[in-house]
């Protein structure tokens, strides 16, 4: 299938291409209790774009997050980060692309209690022996407005606060692709919407690339570009989307999925039809 990132922006090469992967596979497992996660999907992240994956649980999305950014190993097919093939290089080498040219956002914010906001965002740097670009981190600290919250522990920090620090620590190296793991999942709706909006400038005014994987179809309304999983594949894609257009997408796995939960789509033995189910691309216990 080809993706939306050339549906949307044209043909792109390489250098317009922040990562990309083709014939990506990912299986748990072996032999008849294996689990394919992944089922040789092609995709191509767009440079300077903000782009949301999104797809019922167990569709795969986290997986090809982990995949893209080289926290997974593949069982089949390639990745780039760049011009980089990441699938055949040795983990500290792994370790030092990740440290070096991506940047990271979780649900859990994961920011070190005893350290301060600034001491958090600068992080990875320090244990990596280089100093910050002080320009850029000023840049990025008053761009998410964090300049009076510096000297504050994680504990006297908001929800919304703390996502911003780690937000920061993601955006402080420059990095070329920033993945973001449902970076709005413990926030309330507020501070939700803060953080996206941040993500959003962080695009369109320091000129990043974020990847974001999301269930909220208001969260993916504020990326460029939005790919739909199911049963481990790219099934759909939607530019320009809006939270009412991904929601009635969305609506679509639900009713399927909630088909096969309930028993009431049924095969000829009176078992519910699972095959009905994936074949129109919905994987009911994967994640």
């Amino acid at each position: 299938m080809s993706t939306a990132a050339e549906h949307a922006l044209g043909h792109m090469g390489a250098g317009e291409t922040a990562a990309r992967a083709r014939g990506l596979t990912k299986a748990y497992g072996s032999g008849e209790t294996a689990v394919l996660a992944l089922d040789s999907v092609d995709v191509d992240i767009a440079r300077g774009r903000f782009t949301a994956v999104m797809g019922p649980s167990g569709s795969g999305k986290s997986t090809l997050m982990h995949c893209l950014a080289g926290l997974d190993s593949v069982s089949a097919g390639q990745v780039w980060l760049g011009d980089t093939e990441i699938t055949g290089l040795r983990e500290r080498e792994l370790t030092r692309l990740r440290r070096d040219r991506i940047g990271f956002m979780f649900q859990s914010f994961n920011l070190i209690p005893t350290l301060n906001a600034a001491e958090n965002i600068t992080l990875p740097m320090d244990i990596a022996g280089k100093k910050p670009d002080e320009e850029w981190l000023d840049r990025v600290i008053d761009q998410l407005g964090l300049h009076d919250r510096l000297k504050h522990r994680p504990a006297q920090l908001s929800g919304g606060q703390q996502q911003r620090v780690a937000c920061a620590r993601a955006l402080a190296s420059r990095p070329e692709l920033i993945f973001a793991d449902e970076p709005t999942g413990n926030l309330d709706s507020r501070a939700g919407l803060e953080v996206l909006g941040f993500l959003r400038d962080a695009v369109d005014e320091l000129r990043q690339t974020v990847v974001m994987v999301t269930h909220d179809p208001g969260a993916a309304a504020h990326a460029d570009l939005v790919l739909f999983l199911g049963d481990g594949r790219i099934v759909d894609e939607m530019a320009r989307p809006t939270a009412d257009a991904v929601l009635e997408r969305m609506k679509r796995f639900d009713t399927i999925r909630g088909t096969f939960e309930d028993g009431t789509a049924l095969d000829g033995t009176g078992a519910p039809d699972r095959k009905g189910v994936l074949d129109q691309g919905i994987a009911p216990d994967r994640d």
